[in-house]
């Protein structure tokens, strides 16, 4: 399958939220698994808490959803579920030790900023230029909300990511290292990364 016959869209499919949740698990699994999981409960709570205006997706001819790519901007992103969500789906105690755990991976948008959630691409999908499409897209909404650049987080064990960021236009502007939080969530280093904005 080729790039040309990938429909990028706006928002969440209707229906796809599942779907969203099952790419962004097997994206990103490895970093929510300790705050979220297990798999299945992350999944169902991932999918409840969508915020489907906040993605780009890209859809094959057949209508399947090969990937999206969430961003924040104007107080949501993509995935959403504050603490009272969490602690209600896991439990009063389960879920307080979880939202201190995402309290660590939340990130707020400077202002005149378009925050990028990440982007998940079906595996069997990796290598046809679909995240490609999804970044020009995510740019293409930050051009018309007005935004001056796009911000990025991406950790060190991730340098696939990375190469497909730095093949787009962005640039490192910081290194946080975690070392403490390996142990936890599973990365050591988190690369911030920005893209202007073309007006």
């Amino acid at each position: 399958m080729t790039t040309e016959s990938v429909d990028v869209r706006r928002g969440v499919p209707e229906g796809a939220a599942e779907r969203v949740a099952e790419l962004y698990w097997e994206a990103f699994g490895r970093k929510l698994g300790v705050a979220l999981g297990p798999a299945e409960e992350g999944r169902r709570f991932i999918a409840a808490h969508l915020h489907a205006d906040r993605a780009v997706s890209a859809v094959s001819g057949d209508g399947r959803l090969l990937g999206v790519a969430g961003y924040h901007l104007a107080g949501h992103g993509l995935t959403g579920g504050d603490a009272a969500a969490v602690r209600a789906a896991y439990g009063q105690v389960r879920g307080l030790y979880r939202v201190f755990l995402l309290a660590l991976l939340e990130r707020t948008p400077a202002r005149d900023e378009l925050l990028m959630d990440g982007i998940a691409v079906d595996s069997a999908e990796r290598g046809r230029g679909i995240g490609g499409l999804l970044l020009r897209e995510v740019e293409a909404v930050a051009a018309e909300q007005g935004c001056r650049r796009i911000r990025l987080d991406v950790i060190a064990e991730n340098p696939r990511a990375r190469a497909l960021y730095e093949r787009h236009g962005f640039h490192a502007v910081k290194v946080q290292r975690t070392p403490w939080l390996r142990d936890v969530l599973g990365f050591g280093a988190v690369t911030t990364m920005h893209k202007a904005v073309a007006r």
